[in-house]
C-alpha cells in the first residue's frame, strides 16, 4: 500500500490516479474530507500533527510526502513525519522538495526543507528527493482576471523560467515510488523550455480561442496582490526569482526525460488541459 499526502492537490490527485491505475492499493491523505479518485482509500490527517498519520501509515510500504507551507511555521516538526513512517514499517519515501534548496539555499523555507532532506537521508529508509522549479499551475493565479476581463496581470512579463506541469511531477513521483532504480536519487524537475508570463498569456489565449491581454504589474503591485494569500517574506522570495532568475533557475533539466523516457510537457499542453479554469 502506498500513502499519498496532499492527495487532493494538483500533484497528489494525478499521482493517486496513476497509482490506482497501476494496480496499487493507495491511501489518499488530505487535511479535510474530500473526493479522491475511485479505488483509493481516503484518510483525513493533519501533517502538522504527525501522529495523526498513524492510521494512514499502518501497513504502508511507501509514502509520497508533500508538505504544506504551514509546516515551516514556528513549532512545526516535519521531521517527525519521517519518524512516524519508519515506526509504521514504511520502507520508501519520495519527498517533494524544491529546486530552491540548491539555487537559493539561505531562505528560511529552503533551510527547513534541506534539513528535512537530510533527515530523510539519515533515516535508514529508501528515499528519493524531487526538486521541481516553478509550476505551470501557478498560472491559475490569473484565472479570475482572465475569466472576468481576458487579462493576465503579472510582473516581469518578459522574464521566464522553465515551469513544469504538475502532472509531470506526479508521473515522476509514481515511477520513483514503484521502481527501485530511483532509490537514493535526487531529480531536478523543470519544463522543456523557458517561458515568460507574456508567452504563458498567449498560450492561454490559444487554448481559449480568444484574445487575452497582458498587463505588466510593478513589483510593488505584484507584492500587494501576493501578500493577500502568502507571507510577505515568501512573496519577496518569489518575486526575486521571477525578476532575476539565476543560471541554475534557467537551466532545463534532463531528469524528467531520464525518469519517464519522454520530454516534459510544454506549458501549452497544461493550458489546454486546464482551459475550463479560464473560461
Amino acid at each position: 500500500m502506498i500513502v499519498v499526502t496532499g492527495a487532493t492537490g494538483n500533484i497528489g490527485r494525478p499521482l493517486t490516479q496513476e497509482l490506482v491505475e497501476a494496480g496499487q492499493q493507495v491511501t489518499a491523505v488530505s487535511r479535510h474530507t474530500a473526493a479522491v479518485p475511485d479505488g483509493a482509500r481516503h484518510v483525513v490527517a493533519d501533517l502538522a500533527e504527525p501522529a495523526s498519520l498513524r492510521p494512514a501509515l499502518a501497513g504502508a510500504k511507501a509514502l509520497f510526502l508533500l508538505l504544506s507551507g504551514d509546516l515551516h511555521a514556528t513549532g512545526a516538526s516535519p521531521a517527525d513525519i519521517i519518524g512516524e513512517a519508519a515506526a509504521s514499517g514504511v520502507r520508501r519515501v519520495v519527498l517533494l522538495s524544491t529546486l530552491g534548496v540548491v539555487t537559493r539555499p539561505f531562505g528560511p523555507t529552503r533551510i527547513a526543507m534541506r534539513a528535512l532532506e537530510d533527515t530523510l537521508r539519515e533515516s535508514g529508509l529508501d528515499w528519493t528527493v524531487l526538486r521541481p522549479g516553478g509550476f505551470a499551475s501557478n498560472a491559475l493565479w490569473w484565472a479570475e482576471s482572465v475569466r472576468a476581463q481576458r487579462v493576465v496581470a503579472a510582473p516581469f512579463g518578459d522574464v521566464g523560467v522553465p515551469v513544469i506541469d504538475p502532472a509531470d511531477i506526479a508521473a515522476v513521483a509514481a515511477t520513483c515510488l514503484l521502481d527501485d532504480r530511483h532509490t537514493h536519487g535526487v531529480h531536478e524537475l523543470t519544463g522543456p523550455k523557458v517561458i515568460t508570463p507574456r508567452q504563458q498569456a498567449e498560450a492561454i489565449a490559444a487554448a481559449l480561442g480568444s484574445p487575452v491581454r497582458f498587463h505588466e504589474l510593478t513589483r510593488g503591485e505584484a507584492k500587494a496582490a501576493m501578500t493577500r494569500t502568502m507571507p510577505a517574506e515568501l512573496a519577496d522570495d518569489t518575486l526575486d526569482i521571477l525578476s532575476s532568475p539565476s543560471p541554475a533557475e534557467l537551466r532545463v533539466s534532463p531528469d524528467v526525460q531520464r525518469v519517464l523516457g519522454r520530454a516534459p510537457s510544454p506549458f501549452a499542453d497544461w493550458a489546454t488541459r486546464n482551459v475550463a479554469a479560464f473560461r
